[in-house]
């Protein structure tokens, strides 16, 4: 039942203006700046540089590509999940939902895979454009792959925030809001405790756990951060729901 919510839940993006027209944006953004690299890279790498001052097409390109499209999905995401549970509570279609033949953590993994699924072709085309670099550059694929992971795990960790936020409330918009708020006050906290890189705020800035991917590391404690953050807010919106259902 799972996937048949993810199913209902991705189609409706795709038929609704909204998730085409959040494709379109984001494609072009991604694409721009893919050409900008390029052609940076070769204005910068053709000039008087030393071979150790040097860097490869991939981590240069990567660079822009990967960080514009980590800012960007801080705009995309809110506006993708605001819908999720909010608009099910606007239209009272909520209480019919509680009484079909399904549990509520079917219900929120159903809506958060749907929502992810959406999100993983966005990725796939960001890696398959850094890919397409091959076709005349010797690549770091394993870069590609850190970043790409990366980046997957932050967007499904916004759209676990995006779907708590819309179960808070009956208005999308309003869901929206909150959420951006939330991720950009999570995305920023290492600049505020900057001074105490060990302090516990600053190991809950979601871009602190981005960049060792952005660099091409892979470290368990990155991928332990991003699971128990997808995990504490899927957890809160099944209990959120869960006090709704209560309360009838």
């Amino acid at each position: 039942m799972i996937f048949a919510i993810a199913r209902k839940e991705l189609k409706s993006v795709f038929v609704s203006p909204m998730g085409w027209v959040v494709m379109a944006l984001l494609q072009f953004v991604f694409g721009t700046f893919f050409l900008i690299g390029v052609d940076q890279y070769f204005q910068q790498m053709s000039g008087a540089m030393r071979p150790e001052q040097r860097l490869g097409v991939t981590e240069f390109v990567g660079h822009n590509v990967y960080g514009i499209a980590s800012f960007v999905m801080l705009f995309a995401v809110p506006l993708l999940s605001m819908r999720l549970i909010s608009e099910e509570r606007k239209h009272q279609t909520l209480p019919f939902l509680f009484s079909a033949p399904l549990s509520l953590i079917e219900i929120v993994l159903g809506k958060f895979v749907g929502l992810v699924t959406f999100l993983t072709i966005l990725v796939l085309i960001v890696g398959a454009m850094m890919s397409s670099l091959d076709l005349w550059a010797e690549i770091d694929f394993g870069y590609i792959i850190a970043n790409s992971i990366g980046l997957w795990m932050m967007v499904a960790s916004f759209s676990a925030l995006g779907l708590f936020m819309s179960s808070l409330t009956q208005q999308p918009v309003v869901a929206a809001i909150l959420t951006f708020v939330a991720l950009f006050a999570l995305l920023i906290l290492d600049y505020f405790f900057a001074s105490d890189p060990n302090s516990v705020m600053n190991y809950l800035s979601l871009l602190r756990h981005f960049e060792p991917f952005s660099r091409g590391l892979l470290d368990t404690r990155d991928f332990a951060y991003f699971l128990l953050f997808i995990a504490t807010f899927l957890t809160l919106t099944v209990r959120r729901l869960d006090a709704d259902r209560l309360r009838g």
